[in-house]
């Protein structure tokens, strides 16, 4: 199992799993992503390069995940996979660089809800999973 929901309060909550932080992160923008669209019906005609980091690793998991929120409503991109992530100490921060692939957000694309906001409400980042609430 890649990711579950949890009931949450006005809000969406997902618990990421996998073999390595990598993984769950992977896994954790993929359970974003879903609450908005099937990431597997968005097709991989773009490639985005995305580096980001963060003080410790629950900024630098709300970091990434709010890059991919950015990419939405900026670009109007949509993530179809992580094709790779790479996450590396530097010094006492940490530094992701990833690999997306998706395509433009347009007509031939069903969107079921929008996510406004990562938050740090009951953010966990374990090293088998990781758990995120978003303001939906």
């Amino acid at each position: 199992m890649k990711y579950e929901f949890f009931e949450h309060t006005a809000d969406a909550k997902f618990r990421a799993y996998g073999k390595n932080l990598e993984e769950c992160f992977s896994n954790a923008a993929e359970a974003m992503i879903s609450i908005m669209i099937k990431p597997e019906t968005v097709e991989p005609k773009i490639t985005k390069n995305i580096s980001v980091n963060g003080t410790d690793l629950k900024s630098l998991l709300y970091n990434f995940l709010e890059e991919l929120l950015f990419l939405i409503d900026a670009e109007f991109f949509i993530m179809h996979r992580v094709a790779s992530i790479k996450i590396n100490p530097m010094g006492k921060k940490y530094m992701l660089n990833a690999t997306i692939e998706g395509d433009k957000l347009s007509e031939k694309y069903s969107t079921t809800g929008d996510v406004k906001a990562v938050t740090y409400n009951e953010m966990e980042v374990k090293e088998n999973y990781v758990q995120v609430v978003v303001d939906i």
